[in-house]
This record gives structure tokens, sequence and C-alpha cells, in this order.
């Protein structure tokens, strides 16, 4: 089992290289306990992470659920379940399971259909029984514990936008609902939102103007000065494959410079780099480059 570490983010207002940095929760502590699971985020929570941080997709009947695939056949049982109802013509970009030759998009199913499903044993035996959670679901367990906020990530919003689905809409709305994003909310439970669909960040950034907004890129064209310059003007964040700011060091400073924070992605233990180990890795990045994460 590949082992996901968690990432590091700092998420206060000073960017120095040697400021405090804080823990984010990637899919919960999901290198101990099956991604996107209750178990998950409770054992995040325990280990004391900063934020939790869930991916965010969309069920037939509009309910935001936590799963980082488009699709549920990697995590739960689906096939076993509805195995002759796998959805068909599945985008390219929607098939993250390279494995499996059939997809069951979570967007063909209720959210009905989706809790009949097992999101434990896959990962091991003795999770069996795990539900897929809902995004409300998330947030009401993380606002049990004050001063643990969320990190949630809008999941292929141009897969939603091409079945007519306002994923951003549904999001908000939530955000909303909650009163996640009142001033006196996010000092309790902080909420940043992420995005590698900058149509997505822009809107959010009109609609949730009091939540921070961190656009995701593995794409070198988007950390050039003019690019970060554009991004000013409705992100308050980037978040550069590691590699591209291995290619480009200089983007942090110009980043930082036009008060944007600067994070990372991604960092594991199972991955061979040049570095003796993966802490290593993360403290060059951290602190020999700048970054925020």
């Amino acid at each position: 089992m590949l082992t996901l570490l968690m990432l590091i983010l700092m998420a206060a207002i000073p960017r120095a290289a040697d400021a405090p940095k804080q823990l984010i929760a990637h899919r919960g502590a999901s290198g101990y306990r099956p991604e996107h699971t209750l178990a998950s985020y409770r054992l995040a929570m325990e280990q004391h992470a900063d934020f939790v941080e869930p991916d965010l997709a969309v069920t037939k009947d509009g309910v935001l659920i936590c799963l980082h695939d488009d699709t549920l056949e990697r995590t739960t049982n689906i096939a076993e379940v509805f195995p002759d109802r796998a959805s068909a013509n599945v985008p390219q970009y929607a098939q993250q399971d390279r494995r499996s030759q059939k997809h069951w998009l979570a967007n063909d199913f209720t959210i009905a259909e989706i809790k009949r499903l097992d999101a434990g044993k896959w990962y091991k035996p003795e999770y069996s029984g795990e539900r897929v959670v809902t995004f409300q679901e998330q947030i009401d367990l993380v606002r049990g514990k004050p001063g643990t906020g969320i990190y949630p990530e809008l999941k292929s919003p141009e897969l939603y936008r091409s079945r007519h689905v306002d994923q951003v809409r549904l999001f908000v709305d939530l955000i909303k609902k909650n009163g996640l994003e009142k001033p006196e909310s996010l000092k309790t439970m902080p909420v940043i939102i992420q995005s590698f669909d900058i149509e997505a960040i822009r809107q959010v950034s009109k609609d949730l103007p009091t939540v921070p907004r961190v656009f995701l890129t593995s794409k070198d064209e988007d950390v050039t000065e003019a690019k970060l310059k554009e991004l000013k003007a409705f992100a308050t964040g980037i978040a550069p494959e590691k590699i591209v700011v291995a290619r480009h060091p200089e983007l942090v400073k110009v980043a930082h410079d036009l008060g944007l924070t600067v994070t990372c992605w991604t960092f594991r233990a199972d991955e061979k780099t040049s570095f003796p180990t993966v802490r290593d890795e993360m403290s060059h990045y951290l602190y020999d480059y700048g970054i925020d994460a």
C-alpha cells in the first residue's frame, strides 16, 4: 500500500522561509486509514492536524461527497454491488483507476446508493463497513474540534459542467448554509478552497470573497510573473507541483511579493528522490526555496 504523507501548509499571513508551518491531513490520515472515511478524518484530528483535506464529488441527486477519484471502483466495492451499472463514455481524464476496464462515475449514483458501498475493505479488512462520507458529515465532524479547519478541493468541475451540474454552486450554497464564510466562523474553523480549475476559483472569489482560494497547477506556464499577476486578481495562493518549483524557484519570491501563498505537492515516503528521506525533501522546499507548504 502506498503511503500518502500529510502535506504541510502555512495558512497564516507571514510567508518567511522560517515562519511556522501548519499540518494538513491529505484525504485525512490516509497513510494509516482508508482515505476520505470518518476513520481517516478522526485519526487526522487525533494526530493534531490543523486542516483536514476533502476532495469533493457530486452524486446524481446533487449531494457533495468526499471522494478523490471521479469514479468509485478504486475505493469502494461498487463493482460487486452494482456490477451492471458501469458508466458509459467516461472521459479519459476521469479514469483515474487505470487498473479497471470499467468505471462507475459517482455522478451516476444517488447518495442512498453510494451509502450502500463499503469504502474501507479495499484498504484493509478491519475497516470493512466504512462508508463514503458526505461533505456535510465531514463539516459536522471537524466542527467538533474547534481550531481544526478544512481544505476542500473542487474536483473536476469540467466533468460536471459537461453534465450540466453546477458543482461550484452546490459548494458555495453548502458553505453558506453552514455559515463557514463568516469571519467569526473562520476564526474557529478555517476554510481554504483549492482547485485545478481556474474558472472555479474565479467564481468562488466572487461568491465567497472571505475564504482563501488556492489555484493548483502542474504547468510551467502558470507560474510566470505575468500569470501570477493575473491570478492575484482572484486567488490568494498558488499550488504548483513540486517539480515546477524546482525548475522555477524564483516563482516563490515573485508570488510572495504579490501577496500569494505558495504550496507544493506531493511529498511521499515511498517515492525515490535524490534526498535521503522525504523529511529532507520537504525541508529543502520549505526552508531553502521558502515555500509555505
